[in-house]
């Protein structure tokens, strides 16, 4: 499902660029060409350090979690020693208060789980609207009209494919996604903007 809803937003992405170049054709026109967004994902720089970023991420909050119930188990140990020289009465309150935090503890390192989830889920967005007016570009210069992920096509020329020259092309112009992105050399500069008028 993730998947089927990723290759519809990359449609809908590169909707927005039906003119995104004026470049001539370099490569042999065909009208449908296919990519696998994980590769391209993974395999750019600037995918490979939004996974990386996350992966750091999630390695803490392991390592939290990991030191959270530690810490649990030894108050439930102390808990549990004590219950031996107490009566039911007074016990019952250390349990409950304890049974609480527990509770709340968890509860929060759930919420950063998810937190970190939509997170990740974000970052992916944002690349994909990153390298869309690059796909939107070779879009154009190859003479196609539509993307489709190869995870949905059953078989298709190897020509078609397209995802190692997008990847060498986004890494060209994004980088790690830390620099702006650089112009497309297949497309002419922009014209340098009119100076300002003189004040009267």
């Amino acid at each position: 499902m993730r998947r089927q809803a990723a290759g519809l937003a990359l449609a809908l992405l590169l909707g927005v660029f039906p003119q995104a170049s004026t470049a001539q054709s370099v490569v042999q026109k065909t009208a449908i060409v296919t990519l696998d967004q994980d590769q391209v994902y993974l395999g750019t720089q600037y995918g490979r350090a939004l996974q990386a970023k996350f992966e750091a991420e999630s390695a803490a909050l392991l390592a939290e979690n990991r030191k959270i119930d530690a810490a649990l188990e030894a108050e439930e140990r102390d808990l549990t020693t004590k219950r031996a020289t107490m009566t039911a009465q007074d016990f019952r309150p250390l349990a409950e208060a304890f049974d609480n935090k527990a509770n709340e503890l968890r509860k929060a390192q759930e919420g950063k789980s998810t937190e970190l989830a939509k997170s990740r889920d974000a970052d992916r967005q944002a690349f994909f609207q990153a390298v869309a007016p690059i796909l939107g570009d070779y879009m154009v210069e190859r003479g196609a009209v539509a993307i489709l992920d190869k995870s949905a096509i059953v078989v298709s020329l190897g020509s078609i494919d397209i995802t190692k020259e997008v990847i060498a092309r986004i890494d060209t112009r994004l980088g790690d996604g830390s620099k702006p992105a650089a112009p497309n050399p297949l497309l002419p500069n922009p014209p340098a903007p009119n100076p300002p008028s003189p004040a009267p």
